[in-house]
């Protein structure tokens, strides 16, 4: 009962926050103004975070009416190093979210006001270990853009709407990190914000309900990990994932991941923040993973999840350094240059750690393709690397309609089988769309779990079977679909056919007795 109020109380605060998203965007595109939304979230947030952490030190030292957003800035200024060291960052309390707000309507230069506010965040982590964390985490926070309006007074109209929405959003004291409200309001505006814009927004995320399936897959048998990693992390929803079913301190070293995308790599690193994951917790890179991978001196990693881009191009055979590369010479071949998707599945297996689990999604054509991609799953299913493939439901992602496959990739396999599972009947639709709901998910995570098999659901083959099927991974070459036509009794049938041709020659026999009345009369 409790938990039904709370998450009714969670969908109201959903849906007040969304309102205010939607209006404070007025003439803007939503996919567009989700920067300056968020932008705004997380000022408001490391606003609060830093005022709340200097205050509790100051209360327990005594100073019980001790408030760091009334003080000078010069006396602030003492605290700075210190603050950095601790926070990763520092802000005055002049530019603090809730002082700039106070002033910002009768703020002519209100644009300036924030540029300069961003710029000294930002540059208050130089030369610190949280440097990388904040670098041009504000880039895409545009002051000066024309989408805000045409003038600078209208800009700054907007402006203040922008800090008045945020401040009005209830988002609870950010002490409560129990409730988690930021990081649960910036999931969902993403959510809103992504199925809103169809393709454009689907192509960086996956939404929760996949999220929890690819990370209860990749942590079966595990209570704690050392750390997660995303090779195409997009807004990190997935990597935050893992802490949602682990829980905060399962994670020892932390959460790992590389964007391509210099909008989505910032939305990701605001997204750890808002999620209360410390600087020093995260290494989130930006580049290109398949040809300028970062973490190459890190440790494996235990916890691989990702859904990357499906068939996009990449540089392939034209880059004569690639095949040479520890990461793709084992398979012997290189994804075609037009379809990397197996690029991403060797990259995981090479930075997966021996006792490690990955889970990622797949697009269905890897699994059956012929060439150069059946040579790489020649080479995976040799290695004993491959321990479940999962079919899902079409519909589940944003902007796309296609039936997706998890590939569940293991290094210390214990036997020599596969595990397939026909999920693609495990939703229900919701709107446009179809989902996993929580039964959907475990019987899933229970069968890979167990290892069971179940008619027209699960089938485990063994290595030979799959070499018979010339390295197929399609779940339907395994897995037999049930058949749901009406089975049809053919002697009741016939019996019924008989009955109707009888019907059918009293009824002629009849018109023709009255045909023969009418011509004698």
């Amino acid at each position: 009962m409790i938990d039904n109020k709370k998450e009714q109380e969670r969908d109201e605060l959903h849906r007040a926050i969304w309102a205010i998203a939607d209006e404070l965007r007025g003439a803007v595109d939503g996919w567009d103004f989700k920067n300056y939304v968020l932008g705004t979230m997380f000022y408001r947030y490391i606003s609060e975070n830093l005022c709340n952490y200097v205050n509790e030190g100051e209360i327990e030292a005594g100073r019980t009416d001790f408030d760091y957003a009334a003080m000078s800035d010069e006396e602030a200024e003492e605290a700075r190093e210190g603050l950095v060291e601790e926070k990763g960052f520092f802000i005055l309390p002049s530019e603090l979210f809730c002082n700039v707000r106070i002033h910002a309507a009768t703020d002519e230069n209100l644009n300036e006001t924030l540029e300069h506010v961003f710029r000294h965040i930002e540059e208050s982590a130089k030369g610190s270990s949280s440097e990388n964390s904040f670098a041009g985490l504000f880039d895409d926070f545009d002051v000066n853009s024309n989408k805000l309006g045409a003038t600078v007074a209208k800009r700054n109209e907007k402006l203040v709407k922008l800090l008045n929405g945020v401040a009005d959003m209830n988002l609870g004291d950010v002490k409560e990190h129990d409730i988690d409200a930021f990081g649960d309001a910036y999931e969902y505006l993403m959510t809103m914000y992504a199925s809103n814009a169809g393709k454009s927004g689907g192509e960086f995320f996956t939404p929760a309900d996949v999220s929890e399936l690819l990370t209860r897959l990749g942590t079966v048998g595990k209570k704690e990990i050392n750390k997660v990693y995303d090779p195409a992390c997009g807004s990190g929803s997935l990597l935050l994932k893992a802490e949602k079913v682990l829980g905060k301190d399962a994670i020892h070293n932390g959460f790992y991941g590389q964007e391509i995308n210099i909008t989505t790599y910032n939305l990701c690193r605001i997204n750890m923040f808002l999620h209360d994951i410390g600087f020093d917790k995260f290494d989130i890179a930006c580049e290109d993973t398949l040809t300028t991978p970062k973490h190459w001196d890190d440790e494996p990693f235990e916890l691989i999840v990702s859904n990357p881009p499906y068939s996009i191009k990449w540089a392939g055979d034209e880059n004569p350094l690639l095949i040479s590369d520890p990461r793709f010479a084992p398979a012997g071949v290189l994804a075609p240059k037009s379809k990397a998707d197996l690029a991403f599945i060797m990259h995981s297996l090479s930075w997966l750690a021996s006792n490690g689990t990955a889970a990622i999604v797949c697009f269905p054509g890897i699994m059956y393709r012929g060439g150069a991609e059946q040579k790489i799953r020649k080479y995976l299913i040799d290695s004993n690397v491959i321990d479940c493939i999962v079919q899902l439901p079409s519909n589940l992602f944003f902007g796309t309609s296609i039936a997706t496959c998890i590939m569940v990739i293991k290094k210390g396999k214990s036997d020599n089988q596969t595990l397939f599972i026909d999920a693609s009947k495990e939703c229900i639709k919701v709107t446009n769309n179809n989902k996993l709901t929580k039964e959907n998910i475990s019987h899933i995570v229970e069968t890979y779990t167990n290892k069971t098999e179940e008619k027209h659901f699960s089938h485990l083959a063994g290595y030979e079977e799959i070499v018979e099927n010339d390295y197929n991974l399609s779940v339907s070459t395994y897995v037999e679909a049930e058949d749901t036509r009406e089975a049809v009794d053919i002697v009741k049938l016939n019996a019924e056919i008989a009955e109707i041709v009888l019907k059918q020659q009293k009824l002629r026999s009849a018109i023709d007795e009255i045909i023969k009345e009418i011509e004698h009369n």
